[in-house]
């Protein structure tokens, strides 16, 4: 692990939002947890300087997790702050999926390294029904933490913010590797960290969507897949491109996509990259949440005044360090009932 921390260019301090008497009279968009910025403050957040005051969640309460929707027991905040090197986290909502245990951990990152999967009441009722959560509150190396008072009322925008603001539910980690829950982690993560952060002198990684890499398509895809309703998506792409969003093209190289196959982020926390998720996480709160649609345009506002890039590996070397574990077991039956 570096020594020091990467440098963040131009951002340099970087602090958040807290408002107890929220105005809601904003433009659209917003919740009462991520606050109702106007377009104005929104505009402004673009105008990066070495110190900026933004958005980020958790706009209520003492602190993130305590009286702020998203809300979590003292014991374990405590715990998530003592976490100074690399957190790994990940969360499942509704017992929507199946606690994956990672494997290949190596004595040292069992030591060192943070295993977070974060519950809401439901999938505790679940997971104590099921017998698999005792008193230790641990599955293999992951360290049950349950959420209280979630915020939002769909699923999938609550799941954004483990996933995009590690960095405020553990403040004084200094890497973060985020999977879906869905997904079973078979690589160590130092190796991840050393492959996608520093031997690439990245700040953030995240892999390319492994068929589309272009906004408009993704849109497009989201309707057809009905993963959101398609007046909102219209409505977030129309907004997109009346700011100068184009279909991608040669044109952007090196950049080599606008879509993110986001159930994967590797990322350092330095200022620029928490500003990053900051405001990605602003855009899922104001329009859908299907963060794909909203990446590319949050990225490129950051670096055209910053220079700033972000690490898009291939989906292949993604599905080298996680696997959806229930396609493996679906080829293993066809496989046995086909040559049995």
């Amino acid at each position: 692990m570096p020594k020091v921390p990467s440098f963040s260019p131009v951002l340099k301090n970087l602090t958040y939002i807290y408002d107890e008497n929220l105005n809601k009279e904003t433009e659209f968009g917003g919740s009462d947890f991520g606050g109702y910025p106007t377009l104005k403050q929104r505009d402004d957040s673009y105008d990066i300087r070495e110190s900026m005051n933004v958005h980020c969640g958790f706009v209520k309460g003492s602190k993130p997790g305590h009286g702020t929707g998203f809300d979590i027991d003292d014991n374990d905040l405590l715990e998530m702050e003592q976490c100074h090197g690399v957190v790994v986290a990940s969360a499942i909502f509704g017992a929507f999926d199946i606690i994956q245990r990672p494997t290949n951990i190596s004595k040292y990152s069992k030591q060192t390294v943070c295993f977070y999967m974060i519950v809401d009441e439901e999938t505790e009722a679940d997971l104590k029904t099921k017998g698999s959560l005792d008193e230790s509150k641990k599955i293999g190396v992951w360290k049950i933490v349950v959420v209280h008072n979630l915020p939002y009322t769909d699923g999938r925008r609550n799941t954004k913010i483990p996933k995009l603001l590690s960095h405020r539910l553990f403040p004084n980690a200094r890497f973060s590797l985020w999977i879906d829950g869905k997904l079973k982690l078979v690589v160590d993560p130092y190796q991840i960290l050393e492959r996608f952060l520093w031997r690439k002198n990245a700040t953030f990684a995240i892999p390319r969507h492994f068929v589309r890499f272009d906004v408009f398509d993704e849109a497009e895809a989201n309707k057809a897949y009905r993963k959101y309703d398609n007046a909102s998506i219209d409505f977030q792409v129309d907004f997109y491109k009346k700011e100068g969003l184009t279909p991608y093209s040669d044109a952007k190289l090196p950049i080599t996509s606008d879509v993110p196959e986001s159930c994967v982020i590797i990322r350092e926390h330095v200022p620029i990259s928490n500003f990053f998720t900051c405001l990605w996480f602003n855009e899922v709160d104001r329009f859908t949440s299907r963060d794909q649609i909203s990446f590319s345009t949050v990225r490129d506002k950051i670096a055209a005044k910053t220079n700033w890039t972000v690490n898009m590996f291939l989906d292949c070397e993604r599905r080298n360090f996680v696997i959806l574990v229930f396609i493996f077991l679906f080829l293993f039956m066809f496989c046995i009932l086909k040559y049995a």
